[in-house]
């Protein structure tokens, strides 16, 4: 007789587009899957793209009121929560300046919405998870300890390099109650709305210092997610994993 397996309920933060869309995919077939973003347009699309076991909902995560009530209106339709992903984020791409600290897309908002963000989501999440077995998955940067290729990333590589912190102080939190806690820092990544636009010159430079020899895909990322929400990874907590081909190691 063949083992049913439980369907698990999947919360995907900035999963309209990326990697973000590409890990709401990959559970998309066997789990439920809420995907959390800001542009209601864009979230019946990804509703539409992706299937009937995909939900959209509207939320700012660095809102503590509204990630409540996403948090209420997922528990009251599913009962429980397996899995987390922590993905919102951008970058501003513009030149750190005094005036830009506080304007619109600026160093506070990417600080909210990444790390502030992660925080909210994790901590209103947690009390719902399964135990043992629930998950918590940040998505990182290989910025967080590059400090990314040039002006307008100190404020993304710093709240990158902020949610490995944030990381390690849940592992100790709820490690113990059954959640791991684990993040992944991608390296390149083709192809996606950080990186779509890049000049072609500087990607084939990319290429050329990175052992595999090609650029990362979205699905490279997803997988790495699939592996850490895996009972297989069930003695893996408190980890940054780097998924960067060989661009950078020895470090997380």
């Amino acid at each position: 007789m063949s083992q049913v397996t439980k369907e698990r309920v999947i919360i995907v933060t900035g999963g309209n587009s990326g990697i973000g869309k590409a890990i709401a995919r990959s559970f998309a077939e066997k789990d439920s899957v809420v995907v959390l973003g800001r542009n209601e347009e864009r979230i019946r699309q990804t509703e539409e793209e992706l299937g009937s076991k995909v939900t959209g909902l509207k939320v700012d995560v660095s809102k503590r009121e509204e990630v409540a009530e996403a948090m209420n209106a997922i528990v009251s339709k599913y009962g429980q929560i397996d899995i987390l992903i922590n993905n919102a984020g951008f970058i501003n791409g513009t030149e750190t300046t005094m005036e830009l600290t506080e304007a619109e897309r600026s160093w506070d908002e990417m600080v909210n919405t990444v790390l502030k963000g992660s925080f909210l989501m994790s901590v209103a999440v947690a009390p719902h998870m399964v135990r043992p077995g629930g998950r918590i998955i940040n998505i990182s940067s290989i910025a967080a300890f590059t400090g990314g290729r040039g002006p307008g990333v100190a404020g993304y590589s710093a709240s990158k390099a902020g949610l490995h912190g944030l990381t390690y102080g849940l592992a100790r939190e709820l490690s113990p109650e059954g959640i791991t806690v684990n993040a992944i820092a991608p390296g390149f990544i083709a192809d996606t709305g950080f990186t779509g636009h890049w000049p072609e010159k500087v990607i084939q430079s990319i290429v050329q210092q990175t052992p595999v020899h090609r650029p990362g895909h979205v699905d490279d990322i997803a997988a790495a997610v699939q592996y850490l929400s895996s009972p297989e990874a069930s003695f893996v907590t408190g980890e940054i994993l780097n998924v960067n081909g060989g661009w950078m190691f020895g470090r997380g």
